[in-house]
């Protein structure tokens, strides 16, 4: 997709006890701006984008885990806003919600002259997605940095979540910026997909075997947060 760089702005604040990001992807000729995962204090984004003249039209969730939609009525009394899922996530998810607009994996959403491509990243639920605008990647819980989203928790699945995993580092160029869902950097808060394929100890397996080894029954055991880069070499040693 081509879009221009200078044609809108991503702003994040970092809100709740559990460090998520909540987004605002703000086309600039329009002054209207889709607000990804609400939640928590979801009142500081609403409140910045009112004082800074832009309106919320629409409302895209990379899933429906409590902690990344616990400001959608928020945020729905306060806009008109539309709200946009994937049809898998709102199957698993099974909310009583007024009007979604439901997509599939390839989908597209115009917020002004925007337009963000909807992927379909399955594996931390079934119907996981990240948002795509021009270089930039709003990732949800399926990628942070130098970390992947659980897949232990209801609607996980680490088989998905290799395969999604692999197609990314199959499709991404390199220069994509990603922005996670939590803040679990140990210092920039987003990173190039190029460092993400050097450092990201999830992106260095061949075998879906090994994955799931070291999501369900390595990681967690020899990393904490704030997380940092992994080298091939390291992620392999510890499944053996």
């Amino acid at each position: 997709m081509t879009q221009d760089p200078d044609s809108y702005k991503i702003y994040s604040m970092e809100l709740g006890p559990m460090e998520n990001f909540i987004y605002l992807i703000h086309d600039l000729a329009s002054d209207t701006a889709a607000i990804v995962d609400p939640a928590w204090e979801v009142n500081e984004v609403l409140d910045f984008a009112d004082k800074k003249g832009i309106r919320i039209t629409d409302i895209l969730l990379t899933h429906s885990h409590h902690d990344h939609i616990n400001g959608l009525q928020q945020t729905l009394e306060h806009t008109d806003a539309s709200v946009h899922l994937l049809k898998p996530e709102a199957k698993f998810w099974g909310a009583s919600l007024s009007k979604p607009v439901l997509h599939h994996g390839g989908d597209q959403v115009k917020i002004g002259d925007s337009e963000i491509n909807i992927l379909h990243t399955p594996g931390h639920t079934p119907g996981s997605s990240c948002y795509q605008v021009g270089n930039d990647l709003i990732a949800g819980d399926t990628l942070f940095v130098f970390g992947c989203g659980r897949c232990d928790l209801a609607g996980g699945d680490p088989e998905e979540m290799f395969q999604t995993l692999k197609k990314m580092k199959n499709e991404l160029p390199a220069a994509t910026i990603i922005h996670p869902g939590h803040n679990y950097a140990p210092q920039s808060p987003t990173s190039s997909w190029e460092t993400q394929c050097q450092g990201n100890p999830f992106l260095h397996f061949d075998n879906p075997a090994d994955f799931v080894k070291y999501r369900m029954h390595v990681h967690d055991k020899i990393r904490d947060t704030p997380y940092h880069a992994v080298s091939r070499e390291e992620a392999l040693q510890s499944v053996k």
